[in-house]
């Protein structure tokens, strides 16, 4: 909800942006897509969720991300890189230098900011669940999972000051899309 918030506010202060999402994001990356969020939760090892995350990502930079870019759009995605760093790379299993291996030879692009939204693991997997996609995979891992990510996800936020941004999750939509458009403008 918070990437179409931001994607339409853009738009709204004339700077034209693309929403996409990740993984997913071209047709090849969606079709990736499928394999990695159904199914059985031990369907793949955190390896090969590395590789088919890359290829998705490796698709949807050559087809969606860099044209935008290349049109002057400002790309707002729905997960990056950061989101494999700390899924597989940290509370799947110990393989952060992989990802990060990976991420250089076949990417080589980092997102100018990341929001972080934080937020109490059960509520975050209990909006998980209750979405009800069909695409719960990750949150068939339980709450020890969703505690493991949560923490990956602060730690990252101290490795890249810079550009990672620690927004409350607890609160409701509107307050948490305010703190993020004033960090956009700022950029701008």
């Amino acid at each position: 909800m918070q990437a179409y918030l931001l994607a339409r506010g853009l738009d709204d202060l004339g700077h034209p942006s693309l929403l996409t999402r990740e993984p997913g994001g071209s047709d090849g990356a969606e079709e990736i897509r499928r394999l990695l969020v159904e199914g059985d939760p031990g369907r793949w090892s955190p390896e090969t969720e590395i590789l088919l995350f890359t290829a998705a990502r490796r698709d949807h930079l050559e087809r969606t991300i860099r044209p935008a870019i290349s049109r002057g759009e400002i790309v707002v995605s729905d997960r990056f890189a950061d989101s494999t760093r700390v899924y597989q790379g940290v509370a799947r299993a110990d393989l952060r230098n992989t990802v990060d291996r990976l991420h250089e030879l076949m990417i080589g692009r980092e997102p100018d900011i990341t929001f972080i939204i934080d937020m109490d693991p059960e509520i975050a997997l209990s909006r998980g669940l209750a979405r009800n996609s069909g695409e719960d995979r990750f949150e068939d891992f339980g709450l020890p999972f969703q505690r493991a990510l949560r923490q990956g996800f602060l730690d990252l936020a101290a490795e890249f000051p810079d550009r990672c941004v620690v927004i409350d999750g607890n609160d409701t939509p509107a307050p948490i899309h305010a703190q993020i458009s004033e960090r956009v403008e700022d950029l701008l």
